[in-house]
């Protein structure tokens, strides 16, 4: 029984202090469309659609009338359906501040506190800290950190986001060195005076900042008080195009919907069905939402345990629990603090704020951090139904989902009761993600155990694991079998082989990891034992002996800090003109703009007439025959206007090896087979699920570059660099070892998926594309060539984009081409967005990297030879892989000097979407591989590996394996200054002192050095243009080739044309790039940017003053404007362009020598991390990275690029992993399985200082940091192989081992080799094939 169309009620909400009514309210619709689409408020941004970026945070606020206060609270809008919103008030970004208004104090201090680049996280950021200001206005650093969990930030390594956000905290920002209460700057006023050049260390200045009024927010409309306080409130009900929702106000009334509809999920976070239907496509005809009804919301307390009402957000349970432990003494609140302990790092806190626990019980998702511990702690669930009340123990059968304990489908959970614990009773929650927060459990556990009175006599045992089967699992039969047993090692060992039996984790179990997730069972169980244990001990001391003092360090989690730190930069001249702003630290010239959400980003720009929206059918197959492509059924859903494949291609369809729509093959999963265009992006997904292609697979397969080679399958010819005589070497050295490194590939994870806009044009064939590139001129050669047009007849335009770091240089003109076929057979715009999952798919990352090393050296530490071969995997198409492999063979020694070295290169052919272009260009790969070899020489020496590094590192005016000579005299600073000003020799024997008296943990340091190069081998890649327009009011446009990807490249250029024009940077505009403006600009990569398009404004800027010079002359004291209008008097033009050639470099493979690089950026980077042994979790207590910048132009941008690149190189050699199927399916396509760093993920202590040096042949002397700082955070990899070694030195291990790349959780727990992993069975490879696979 389906309800009548006529009876749906109209939708009444407010958004930034607006009434909205809207009559036709489709359940299917979010509030994410929903503000973008129709009341085009586009300051929400769309990043994955999943809840899982914070892109999308707005703040809801609602009014409690059992209360009578208002309640303000953060949520992700993707997952919000429109129809949960009846009678709430919505603020967005928009609603905060505006430049047309006024800016709120967190907009400004976001904007100038630099914690903006690409300005597409920003208006999430800021509704997340301005939710927590609304309910907290003097927040502690700590609100802090946990309001920003949930947001993810690419760009700025978020340490100036939480900053800004201090900036509103009472206690002083500036750290109180060891409670001395003198700032640590001061500590030693002679470091700065032995230097010739002063340092600063302000980047911005907090007087400028306006205070923030808490009476000045806008008020709570006073209807929806009415509303909510209405006594007549009657059943409400939406009606959609394919479903209906129904909002009951009475209990009875949510009762009967129930029995009508038994098969309806009940909805009110949606944070479990939302994510459901979007991804796994499932419909549900009727939804019931009974939000806000009174018998759902309690907290009830009685003298033996607390009830707690299903309809209570998870953050409103944190709340309740949080008081109950403040009034409840101690041994009665176990069960409440273990749940504490987990809703800190459950999701972040808008799904926290959405998420019901209700619905966290009664969906019993395997992966649950909470229903263990409920159920450890004997929790019961209330439910009702006509039937009447019932309880349910949340018990092992029940999480199992075992028959006999299921709900009725017409049964409504009310509440859970959870018990006080009694003194001989402990519950203790335990679990292990890939990221500290906001991520899925590897395995999780809620254990208790209840003793006799008085002694350590087990009287009732249970351990529930998540994450270890399809359901939550209880190791009941373990259970029964200790009781009566003593709390002792004995049952301990037996336990975990008990254990170990009952739970069985097949080895292809879906998630892989399998011989981790067996450890992690009983290493947690193991951490169990102890708390226990130590507990036992601090009841009574005499009767029960404490647990080893070496072993205390395990039972703690590592806490979640707020992150601290100094920025240090060379002060302005104080003889510089004041006007002039080269050298300060100037705030983005668009950061307000993204701050307030104002920044227009492609899909931001309004509607064009009769636009279409376009979405991809990808291969399922890796390398396989098309036999068919069947769009009958595609063509038949309402909106549809067509489907676009090969056939539809005007003219190449493979353009340099690059292939638009697959024809007759597919090599890869993820290669674009057609596209299907209609009316609204959810009917071109819909109709794009039901094109049917037939497939029939073809030989070989290659996934991985082991395959490649036993294939013979390659993209390119060998590259190979050579200097000395590498054989003869090899027979004159004390030792040689060989042996190979695995580098896994990366996701761009740009905040902004691949967005295009392609306007046919009536006439002459023209067609107009906006969208996010680096890269413009590769779009316009792509779609003349799809189109078999002229270039000239293209304009491509490009404002800005979110994000970029290489994966929009080649990306988007493949799928610029893609669109503008569309837009053409259609003759219609054509609107593509790629979704986060499909943009994963189908652009790739950085290339996966196999290296093979034999070094010789001497006894003392001296190499004398090395020989190494490098392997990418280039995926299926030639991209950028054989510029990728030269990079990789020139930048191969990093910063050693090898007398006789061979080093050589090829890029692999696989059937794997094609790998591109990454920050740092193959170095961060290659470089990883020689700090491996050093780092082994120094094991096999017995000497430190700072000490190994030391000897083999440049010392003078030297030449490069290719012949290039280089001052290396900045690089020996940097790297004397870390070890110094980090204090390495001090912390590293504190740190040998704490694993001396720690078992369990351990904490490791590591320092690397750097040599990295900039731009182009090929000199004709480093020129740039510029134009430059002087209007008559004095006003200056600047338009350059470079594009602006959130590192500040617009911003320099205004700073570069104000110096060289001498008038005030308010004057100068920047709009855009485009290719009708600057034709055939180079990409903006390779850390160039400033480089080239700096010296072509400034020979812009110089020819215009040269032209006015004859005027200025004539009245020397004349204002800009009245030179400006005499000039034009006087017939002098007022336009130029200005050029740049370029650094003249080249590269010459036959000969293996060439001057392939204008300079070098030198750097070095120290890390501090602790490593949770038993877990293999591990904390990044400090890093000090000292860049060597010459003279920066703008300290913020430039400290902003090196932060931010390394907590990306941090995220690539930890925790950023790839998954792939042996068949060569990427599993990792939302944030929910690919873990970027997040706020808990970044240094504790985090000290970055810009190292002067010269650079004559540079803009003003300085150098491009763009990508430099990626590989520092490979100084992380080797903090943690160094605790990893300490662990495994104590077991007994003894021989050098390798830690590849990422050195994830799993990868460092069974690397420190103990009882554990001992005692886990293993399965023979030949018996199965593993769900996933490495494909380096």
């Amino acid at each position: 029984m389906m309800p009548s169309l006529s009876n749906s009620d109209e939708l009444i909400f407010f958004v930034n202090g607006r009434k909205v009514i809207e009559k036709n309210a489709d359940p299917e619709v979010n509030l994410l469309f929903y503000l973008r689409k129709v009341l085009r408020l586009t300051g929400t941004k769309y990043g994955c659609g999943g809840g899982g970026c914070g892109a999308c945070t707005v703040m809801v606020s609602r009014y409690d009338p059992k209360t009578k206060k208002i309640h303000h609270f953060p949520v992700t809008a993707c997952l919000v359906p429109i129809c949960l919103l009846y009678g709430a008030a919505v603020t967005t970004v928009e609603g905060v501040g505006s430049i047309r208004t006024r800016i709120h104090p967190v907009q400004e201090r976001l904007a100038k506190c630099h914690g903006t680049q690409c300005g597409f996280c920003s208006p999430g950021m800021v509704m997340s800290i301005y939710t927590l200001l609304r309910n907290h206005p003097e927040p502690t650093p700590a609100q802090i950190t946990e309001a920003l969990g949930g947001n993810l930030c690419r760009c700025t390594g978020y340490r100036p986001i939480v900053e800004s956000g201090k900036t509103f905290c009472v206690e002083s920002t500036v750290c109180q060195m060891k409670g001395s209460g003198k700032c640590c700057m001061d500590q030693d006023e002679k470091f700065f005076v032995d230097r010739q050049e002063k340092m600063c260390t302000k980047l911005y200045n907090e007087d400028e900042f306006q205070p923030l009024d808490p009476s000045q927010e806008p008020i709570f409309p006073s209807e929806l008080i009415r509303m909510a306080e209405d006594p007549n409130k009657r059943r409400l009900m939406f009606q959609g195009e394919r479903t209906t929702w129904i909002t009951p106000v009475t209990l009875n009334d949510l009762v009967e919907l129930k029995t009508s509809f038994p098969k309806a999920p009940i909805v009110m976070g949606n944070t479990e069905v939302g994510p459901r239907i979007k991804f796994r496509d499932e419909f549900h005809p009727v939804f019931i939402s009974p939000l806000g009804l009174p018998e759902l919301y309690f907290v009830d307390s009685t003298d033996d345990g607390v009830t707690i009402g299903a309809g209570y957000s998870l953050a409103q349970l944190n709340d309740a629990l949080h008081f109950i432990v403040s009034e409840q003494p101690k041994e009665k609140t176990k069960t409440y603090r273990a749940l504490l302990k987990h809703l800190r790092t459950l999701a972040g806190a808008q799904i926290r704020n959405m998420a019901t626990l209700g619905g966290h019980v009664v969906s019993r998702p395997n992966y649950s951090d909470l229903n263990p511990i409920l159920a450890a702690g004997n929790a019961t669930i209330n439910v009702i139904s006509k039937e009447g009340e019932r309880q349910i123990p949340l018990d092992g059968h029940f999480l199992e989902r075992s028959p006999e304990a299921r709900l009725k489908s017409e049964e409504i959970v009310l509440s859970v009761y959870i018990p006080h614990s009694t003194q001989w009773h402990f519950v203790l929650g335990l679990r292990m993600a890939q990221r500290q927060e906001n991520a899925f459990a590897v395995v999780n556990a809620g254990m208790s155990v209840k003793f006799e009175d008085g002694t350590d006599t087990i009287k009732d045992l249970q351990m529930f694991y998540g994450s270890v089967g399809p359901t939550v699992v209880s190791a009941r039969q373990t259970c029964q079998q200790l009781i009566g047993r003593q709390w002792d090692d004995q049952m301990l060992s037996d336990a975990c082989r008990l254990v170990l039996g009952e739970i069985y984790i097949p080895p292809a179990a879906e998630g892989g990891m399998v011989e981790y997730r067996r450890t992690l069972i009983i290493s947690l169980l193991f951490k169990f034992y102890l708390k226990v244990r130590r507990r036992l001990n601090k009841m009574d001391p005499q009767k029960f002996p404490d647990i080893p003092e070496k072993f205390m360090s395990a039972l703690e989690d590592f806490p979640i800090e707020t992150p601290r730190g100094i920025q240090m930069f060379q002060c302005v001249d104080p003889y510089q003109p004041p006007q002039d702003p080269v050298g300060h630290p100037i705030m983005h010239q668009s950061a307000i703009k993204h701050t307030t959400g104002e920044a227009v980003f492609v899909d931001d720009m309004p509607p064009v007439a009769q636009e279409l929206f376009l979405a991809v059918v990808t291969s399922t197959r890796a390398h396989a025959k098309i036999m068919a492509i069947d769009a009958s059924e595609a063509l038949a859903v309402p909106g549809v206007v067509d489907v676009i494949t090969a056939e539809d291609v005007p003219g190449d369809n493979n353009h340099h090896g690059e292939v638009f729509y697959a024809q007759d093959e597919v090599i890869c999963v993820g290669q674009i087979v057609c596209t299907v265009a209609a009316d609204t992006y959810a009917h071109a997904r819909e109709a794009a699920k039901k094109v049917k292609i037939t497939y029939e697979d073809l030989e070989p397969r290659i996934i991985t570059i082991e395959q490649a080679l036993k294939h013979n399958s390659f993209l390119t010819v060998e590259k190979k660099i050579e200097q000395g005589n590498v054989e003869q070497a090899f027979k004159y050295v004390d030792q040689i070892i060989e042996g190979e490194v695995h580098m896994e590939g990366q996701e761009h994870f740009y905040m902004e998926t691949q967005t295009i806009l392609a306007i046919p044009k009536e006439e002459d064939k023209e067609i107009v594309l906006h969208l996010g590139t680096q890269f413009p001129t590769h779009v316009q050669e792509f779609v003349a060539a799809a189109l078999n047009i002229p270039r000239s007849r293209i304009g491509c335009h490009m404002k800005r984009t979110g994000g970029a770091f290489g994966g929009k240089v080649t990306k988007p003109a493949l799928l610029g081409a893609v669109s503008a076929v569309a837009a053409i057979k259609t003759g219609r715009p054509i609107r593509f967005i790629l979704e986060r999952g499909d943009d994963m798919l189908i652009t790739a990352g950085r290339h996966p990297l196999l290296g093979k090393y034999k070094v010789g050296f001497m006894n003392n530490g001296v190499i004398k030879a090395a020989d190494v071969e490098y392997y990418i995997n280039g995926g299926c198409t030639p991209d950028e892989s054989e510029l990728v492999i030269e990079f990789v063979v020139l930048k191969s020694e990093n910063a050693y000097n090898i007398p006789n070295f061979r080093c050589r290169g090829r890029a692999c052919r696989t059937n794997l979407p094609s790998n591109t272009a990454f920050r740092g260009f193959g170095f961060p790969q290659v470089a990883v591989v020689v700090e491996t070899y050093i780092t082994a020489v120094a094991s096999q020496c017995n000497l430190p590996p700072e000490q190994v590094k030391e000897i083999n590192m440049y010392k003078r005016i030297s030449k490069t394996a290719y012949k290039q000579t280089f001052n290396p005299e900045p690089l020996r600073r940097c790297w004397k200054e870390c070890l110094e000003k980090s204090s390495f020799s001090a912390r590293k024997l504190a740190a040998e002192e704490f694993n001396k008296k720690n078992y369990w943990k351990k904490r490791g340091l590591a320092v690397i050095p750097m040599k990295f190069t900039i731009g182009m081998p090929t000199a004709y890649y480093n020129q740039g243009a510029a134009l430059v327009h002087i209007y008559l009011d004095g006003s200056v446009l600047v338009i350059h080739g470079g594009c602006e990807l959130g590192q500040g490249l617009h911003t320099k250029m205004i700073q570069v044309a104000s110096r060289e024009l001498n008038i005030p940077e308010s004057y100068i505009h920047l709009s855009e790039t485009s290719t009708i403006t600057v034709p055939n600009a180079i990409f903006t990569a390779g850390s160039l940017g400033t480089d080239i398009y700096g010296r072509a404004v400034q020979n812009a800027c110089q020819i215009l003053m040269a032209r006015l010079q004859p005027v200025i002359r004539k009245n020397p004291k004349g204002t800009w404007e009245e030179w400006i209008a005499k000039a034009f008097t006087e017939s002098i033009s007022l336009s130029t362009t200005g050029y740049f050639k370029g650094y003249q470099t080249n590269m010459d493979w036959e000969k293996e020598e060439g001057d392939a690089y204008p300079y070098y950026v030198y750097g070095a980077a120290c890390s501090e991390v602790e490593v949770d042994c038993l877990t293999g979790a591990h904390k990044l207590l400090r890093t000090d990275i000292f860049m060597d910048a010459a003279f920066s132009i703008n300290p913020a941008l430039d400290i902003g690029q090196v932060e931010g690149a390394f907590i990306q190189g941090m995220g690539l050699y930890t925790i950023e992993e790839l998954k792939y199927s042996p068949e060569g399916v990427l599993y990792s396509r939302s944030p929910d399985d690919y873990k970027i760093p997040t706020v808990t993920e970044i240094p504790e202590e985090f000290h970055v200082t810009l190292v002067r040096s010269r650079n004559p042949i540079a803009i003003y002397s300085s150098k491009g940091l763009g990508e430099a700082g990626m590989f520092m955070g490979s100084s992380v990899l080797f903090a943690i192989y160094d605790a990893v070694a300490a662990a495994r030195r104590e077991r007994g291990l003894t021989k050098t081992f390798t830690l590849h790349s990422p050195a994830t959780p799993e990868l460092i727990r069974m690397t420190c080799v103990d009882q554990f992993t001992d005692m886990i069975p293993r399965d023979d490879a030949s018996t199965f094939t593993p769900w996933s696979i490495r494909v380096s």
